[in-house]
């Protein structure tokens, strides 16, 4: 592995249940960049992101992920792993029952913060981040998709990630809003050096946003150029 690398999987093999879903993955992420992953509905994009933040356990091959050796993950570990990666999801995943603010307390609280001071200065710091700053008393079902997104991306910045993996993160906003969050996903990338995994199947979003591109089919993982797409 490079030292500059977040992400370093060579030879592994991707499982989901007793089917492997993809053979041979090599991969080298750098502090800092970002990535699109690109495939079809099936193909084994989401089952990736699950391997790198331990949802799916790796069996063969290596893999590191922000310094943790995913084939020596534990239960134990892997809050741990967790606590160095941001996760965003196409369908937000915010609690309904609870406001802004109580849903981003809810996840310090879970990954061993607590200082009542500490977590609201860090929950406003994120919001502002995100252009939400002053809505934190605000029920998600009184927010826009963009602004649940938002809300979304604030949660993966809490405990600072080296990384943040994004699953479909546009797939339900229409075009404004999804260029609303690329533009602050690629200044987040850019102004904090955090490394992004963004698994998208909208090539329009590639040809706006140029970024380096790696395809899933097939069941492998191959690096091709923006305009390949």
């Amino acid at each position: 592995m490079i030292s500059a690398s977040i992400v370093s999987l060579r030879q592994a093999n991707i499982y989901q249940g007793d089917s492997m879903v993809l053979n041979n993955v090599n991969l080298e992420v750098g502090v800092g960049e970002f990535i699109y992953m690109i495939g079809r509905t099936g193909s084994g994009k989401s089952s990736l992101l699950k391997t790198m933040y331990g949802d799916l356990y790796l069996r063969d091959g290596e893999g590191v992920v922000a310094g943790f050796n995913l084939k020596e993950l534990t239960w134990k570990k892997i809050p741990l792993l967790r606590r160095n990666l941001g996760i965003v999801f196409q369908d937000f995943r915010l609690l309904t029952d609870r406001n802004v603010y109580d849903n981003l307390e809810f996840v310090l609280k879970a990954t061993g913060w607590k200082d009542k001071a500490l977590m609201r200065e860090k929950i406003e710091n994120v919001l502002s981040k995100v252009g939400l700053k002053n809505k934190g008393i605000k029920m998600p079902y009184e927010m826009s998709g963009g602004e649940q997104q938002r809300v979304d991306i604030a949660r993966a910045l809490l405990n600072n990630p080296k990384l943040i993996l994004a699953d479909e993160p546009t797939g339900n906003l229409d075009p404004d809003t999804t260029d609303e969050i690329m533009q602050l996903l690629f200044n987040i990338c850019r102004d904090y050096q955090t490394a992004f995994i963004m698994a998208t199947h909208d090539y329009g979003i590639i040809q706006k946003y140029p970024a380096r591109v790696v395809r899933i089919e097939n069941n492998e993982v191959r690096e091709i150029s923006a305009a390949g797409v």
